[in-house]
């Protein structure tokens, strides 16, 4: 049996850390006195010293590093009189960087600060680098998320080739091209977002046949006709992969010119889209299609908050409340059949972070979902899962977005934790469906556990990712499925209008050549792609953590109710209202020893018998809140 490999080191800010070997599920412990010195992201050579158990994970040593992946940390400087260290922000590197004198450069002390590894930690020794960028202290507006942008290397700004390039294209539609389109120009057709969005990619129509049945037209921007292949527009556009949303900015994957500018489907602008029309009967099937190049003037740019108060007007005065009843009749109709599939409707609300003029964190709430939002979203999935059936049965090169079946293992671990609330996710290893978690969901609505379960199941379930081989989609019960509505913000949909045009322009024979060539770049971009995605989520999701502790910094010593959003071996995490989450650590549960359950998820106190359970409503008061360590503590308040 082979004992060495190479894989991808995951550190921990406690020092241990875990290797991904590729084709192997479980990742291989790496204790602390056998890393080497290896930092998070490097490439790694181990040996397993101890096999799996059924309690414990094969357990390794780092042999060698490989490859570092970064040499450049974010962190905060700190001086002294002939040397100065950087404390990286990203606490999973264990080690601070030595700063010679001559290599602090203008650094002040506590400032925020890029430092470049000049020599890596080895044993006892620091790793030694130089400051190379002074991005201001901790407490200036705007470092926090410029620290962020550092940290993960992302492409903030345009390159000067790349604008020349977007600034190049007109901001009108080639009227010599509109005779090849279909004109949908004098249709009543409708942007519908949130009141703040800037790139309108998406716009819908439903019309009533006189069958019964509905027509659905989902037009999107047609982004593939200004980001031709290989431009300087689509390299970078690759390299992005996706858009990244930071509270106060945007990274976008493609230059403002194009984002906001002429593939944004603005009120009263003629637009090239892309356009998918959909015959939907009264059952929510899709009983015929067709996908075509398309010219679309938006009748009104509105709001889900505009529309759901016209959907919800008693005198029904608006001109439009009768497209918006049939748009609301038809969500419905397509809600119940999901439904009925057993797709997961799981209930995780988003974060509304509230900054000031500053970028300064003034409010965390709820963000307020409507029924249009929903309404938006069923026509959005009909439309992905139209296009990535038919040209599935196409055998085309594509990405598609693939989610699969959980792993028996972490069902049967959830399963230990439903028991106790009286739930079961019932199936076998080899059938495992949908509607057996959607079944469960179902019963908990509306009840005091539902957030909690929704979120275990959550992490029950695979991340989705692109892939060009089509494997379906568990989490929305569907055997068909890609992203094709927003080409502005994901390179895999513009990449899928680029081979969708390339089919109707060849009346859907391409070449030999052809195929082959974007096959091989429809595995290529899918993984590219997924790789971003994972670094985008990972910004938003820290952008997120830095302003809710922000928020919650002058709040030390107030109290709040909350629900128990995890138990762990280290202390009880607790979700408040407004979805700011913090941990208690066992210190601050109470004055006695308290046992740990692993299988049930509870904590109980070896004196007062009381227990602590995932759901329960407790007390807090906020002790601790760090925006710098993205850390807020509660107390428990008997």
């Amino acid at each position: 049996m082979k004992k060495d490999f190479t894989g991808i080191f995951r550190g921990n800010e406690k020092g241990f850390g875990f290797v991904k070997i590729e084709d192997q599920e479980d990742e291989v412990y790496i204790s602390r006195g056998n890393t080497k010195d290896a930092i998070d992201g490097d490439e790694v050579l181990i040996k397993i010293i101890e096999a799996s158990r059924e309690d414990k994970h094969q357990e390794g040593k780092v042999l060698k590093v490989l490859k570092h992946n970064k040499d450049t940390f974010v962190g905060v400087f700190q001086k002294s009189k002939n040397f100065g260290f950087v404390v990286p922000d990203d606490r999973k590197v264990n080690s601070d960087i030595f700063i010679s004198k001559k290599n602090c450069g203008k650094a002040k002390n506590n400032q925020k600060v890029v430092a470049q590894i000049t020599k890596f930690p080895q044993g006892n020794k620091s790793a030694e680098g130089k400051i190379i960028e002074i991005l201001g202290y901790q407490d200036q507006a705007g470092v926090d998320m410029l620290s962020l942008v550092k940290e993960y290397d992302l492409p903030y700004e345009f390159p000067d080739p790349v604008i020349e390039e977007a600034t190049s294209i007109k901001q009108e539609v080639a009227k010599k091209d509109i005779p090849y389109r279909l004109d949908l120009r004098e249709k009543e057709i409708f942007t519908i977002d949130g009141e703040d969005a800037k790139d309108l990619d998406d716009a819908v129509a439903v019309e009533k046949l006189k069958n019964g049945n509905y027509l659905l037209n989902v037009s999107i921007a047609d982004v593939s006709y200004y980001v031709k292949e290989n431009s300087l527009l689509d390299r970078e556009a690759i390299v992005r992969g996706t858009s990244i949303y930071m509270l106060d900015r945007v990274i976008p994957m493609l230059p403002k010119e194009l984002s906001n500018g002429i593939c944004s489907l603005n009120q009263g602008e003629d637009r090239f889209a892309l356009t998918v029309l959909m015959e939907i009967d009264q059952n929510g099937k899709v009983i015929s299609s067709d996908i075509q190049k398309s010219i679309i003037n938006v009748t009104r740019r509105m709001s889900y908050k505009e529309v759901q108060a016209i959907l919800d007007e008693v005198k029904q005065e608006n001109p439009y409340f009768s497209h918006f009843k049939r748009m609301a009749e038809l969500a419905n109709i397509l809600k119940q059949r999901r439904k009925l599939a057993g797709s997961l409707e799981l209930d995780i609300p988003e974060s509304k972070i509230v900054l000031d003029k500053h970028g300064i964190a003034v409010d965390v709430k709820k963000y307020e979902i409507y029924f249009t939002n929903e309404l938006i979203e069923q026509f959005m999935l009909t439309a992905n899962e139209t296009v990535a059936e038919k040209f599935y049965w196409l055998e085309a090169p594509f990405i598609y977005r693939v989610h699969e079946v959980p792993d028996m293992e972490k069902i049967e671990e959830l399963n230990k934790f439903l028991w106790n609330l009286g739930y079961k996710i019932k199936g076998s290893k080899d059938n495992i469906h949908p509607k057996a978690f959607a079944e469960v969901l179902e019963e908990i609505q509306g009840k005091p556990e539902e957030r909690v379960v929704s979120n275990l199941v959550l992490r029950t379930l695979k991340i989705a990712r692109y892939e060009n081989e089509n494997k379906g989609h568990f989490g929305i019960a569907s055997k068909y499925y890609c992203h094709f509505t927003s080409p502005i913000r994901r390179y895999p949909d513009l990449f899928i209008h680029r081979i969708i045009s390339k089919y109707l322009e060849n009346n859907y024979q391409l070449s030999d050549e052809q195929l082959e060539k974007y096959q091989e770049q429809s595995l290529r971009y899918a993984e590219s792609s997924s790789d971003r995605e994972k670094i985008a989520q990972k910004v938003e999701r820290d952008a997120e953590d830095i302003k809710k502790a922000e928020f919650m910094q002058d709040k030390i010593g107030e109290e709040y109710d909350g629900i128990i959003s995890s138990i762990t071996s280290f202390g009880v995490f607790v979700e408040l209202e407004n979805t700011v989450e913090g941990l208690i650590r066992f210190d601050d549960l109470g004055d006695e020893y308290f046992i740990y359950d692993e299988s049930k998820k509870t904590l109980q106190g070896e004196k007062s018998k009381k227990m602590y359970k995932i759901g329960d409503s407790i007390r807090i008061r906020v002790i601790f809140a760090d925006k710098l360590t993205r850390r807020i503590d509660f107390a428990s308040v008997c």
